[in-house]
């Protein structure tokens, strides 16, 4: 089963990205250990090449690299996504 990295792009105070964060925990939660998904957060505040591509955007949620989202994150889809690399 393939590791799946999940990295999460965000900046503090930011009340979208903590909701983001909140479905992001709760989805690799019910997947359980299983699911091998590696979560990383990075604040575009300390990269400024995250903050140049998605100062307008954040929350991000990339899986294995690839921008998953923006904005909002639906915890079906992520949970649908990160099963679909699963396999």
């Amino acid at each position: 089963m393939p590791q799946i990295q999940l990295t999460f792009v965000s900046k503090p105070d930011c009340h979208l990205c903590e909701a983001a964060r909140e479905v992001v925990d709760g989805v690799v939660a019910d997947l359980g250990p299983e699911a091998s998904v590696h979560i990383e957060e990075l604040s575009i505040l300390e990269h400024p090449d995250l903050y140049d591509k998605y100062v307008e955007e954040i929350p991000v949620v990339l899986l294995n690299g690839k921008v998953h989202n923006i904005w909002r994150i639906d915890p079906v889809r992520l949970k649908t996504a990160i099963l679909e690399i699963r396999e």
